[in-house]
């Protein structure tokens, strides 16, 4: 058995558009039912959820078989963190509220099996087939997909110095956080946010690197899209049955 390529890193790297989803319902029945909708990506997210290691591996284990390709964000930039999302099979990560480009490389470096970074090494975990995949040391460095989490003005001065760090493939833009360093708690619509936002798009595209963002309506998605942002996650799995509920509630009751 052989490692296969990762797709999310390849259609990237291409200039590919991935259309995605926000995951934090921590079930692995939802997280299923959204994998086989036919989005490009799906993040799991264990920084605003209560999901644990151990519970993100049964979501991972529900996009199998699926088209769509499984991300997660860890807790935190935490090489121990980090090391175990690995063991259990991500290949996509994101790292959440990195300042500048000594903590992207930190995080790339928790990536990276020795010489190239400080991963620890272990012969028999999923991420490996039990090992039965006889190629995953030798190749597990090139097919990890890293992406760094620019969520604060100050991170926003360093954007060009972090984007050009060797080993980062994405930045992915945090609105709510950027909108909340920046006075506007609660509105990252805010027009000097937004301004932020579509120049950010600019710096990571002008360092080789793929430029990505949360959105949480389809406005938003096609305007960053047209910004140049291209792997976008356009809604949140929790909102959306929020939503769906309240929407549903209301029209039976009219």
């Amino acid at each position: 058995m052989e490692i296969q390529p990762n797709q999310f890193k390849a259609a990237i790297a291409a200039g590919k558009t991935q259309i995605g989803l926000w995951s934090t319902l921590c079930n692995p029945i939802s997280a299923e039912i959204i994998a086989n909708s036919g989005f490009d990506w799906l993040v799991f997210d264990s920084e605003h959820s209560p999901v644990e290691v151990a519970g993100l591996l049964p979501l991972l284990q529900a996009t199998d078989g699926s088209a769509t390709v499984p991300a997660v964000r860890p807790a935190w930039n935490d090489m121990v963190l980090i090391k175990k999302v690995l063991d259990i099979g991500a290949r996509t990560i994101l790292v959440p509220f990195v300042q500048n480009a000594n903590e992207a490389a930190s995080a790339v470096r928790s990536c990276r099996y020795p010489p190239d970074g400080v991963r620890g090494v272990a012969g028999a975990t999923r991420a490996s087939g039990y090992g039965r995949t006889k190629d995953y040391l030798i190749r597990a460095n090139e097919e990890i997909c890293v992406l760094v989490q620019v969520e604060t003005g100050d991170a926003m001065a360093r954007l060009s110095d972090i984007a050009s760090t060797p080993g980062v493939d994405g930045v992915f833009i945090g609105p709510s956080d950027l909108a909340a360093s920046m006075g506007h708690l609660g509105n990252p619509g805010h027009g000097d946010v937004q301004s932020a936002i579509r120049s950010a798009s600019e710096i990571i595209k002008q360092a080789g690197k793929a430029p990505g963002i949360l959105a949480t309506n389809p406005d938003d998605a096609r305007r960053y899209m047209d910004w140049g942002y291209l792997f976008v996650a356009c809604g949140v799995d929790s909102s959306l049955l929020v939503k769906a509920c309240d929407t549903l509630l209301k029209d039976v009751r009219v």
